[in-house]
């Protein structure tokens, strides 16, 4: 049980949007990850606490992507909704942030919102668990932030690829716990 004071506490929730909700994930589904990052939402919103909706979106045709070279890049078709969130219009006091790349911080107003607020601890949740999310737990332990991982309110495009994150990379540089583990005071 990992016990947080709601009021220097932030929930970060990224890339919970239509565009990537929808797509072949694991061990949890879109859906499944959604309705834990909502609940924890009502939790955390109810003991006073911030709540951080980010999404990604890359412009018409692709053109605010990353611009370096890759192997692999992304497609640039995207469907007109996919940066909208599935429960739209949102709760007034959430905070949203769009981001251009795989990390909420770089080039985006996240830390200087949650210092705003005095945020201590970030709870962060999403898809993809070593993208988006990683990137996210990264940076933000990086800025000198308390992280918790939320195992069962993050996802990954195989349970491989989130079983790494959570196996090698969160307990290094946050704590991990499952939603029911987390108590807002």
């Amino acid at each position: 049980m990992i016990e947080l004071s709601a009021k220097t506490t932030a929930l970060v929730l990224v890339d919970l949007q239509r565009g990537i909700l929808s797509l072949s994930l694991a061990p949890w589904t879109g859906q499944q990850v959604f309705d834990r990052g909502l609940q924890l939402a009502s939790r955390l919103r109810a003991a006073g606490g911030q709540v951080v909706r980010v999404k990604v979106d890359f412009g018409d045709n692709g053109r605010l992507s990353p611009s370096g070279l890759v192997d692999q890049p992304s497609s640039s078709a995207r469907p007109a909704d996919f940066s909208q969130f599935p429960d739209e219009p949102l709760p007034a006091e959430d905070v949203v942030v769009t981001k251009r790349h795989w990390g909420s911080f770089h080039g985006t107003t996240l830390d200087l919102e949650l210092r705003r607020r005095g945020i201590k601890t970030v709870v962060v949740g999403g898809i993809a668990t070593n993208m988006g999310v990683e990137s996210t737990v990264r940076s933000a332990h990086e800025h000198g932030y308390d992280v918790v991982v939320v195992s069962d309110a993050t996802t990954a495009f195989s349970t491989a690829m989130n079983a790494f994150a959570f196996e090698h990379i969160f307990p290094r540089i946050s704590r991990v716990a499952a939603c029911d583990d987390l108590t807002f005071l």
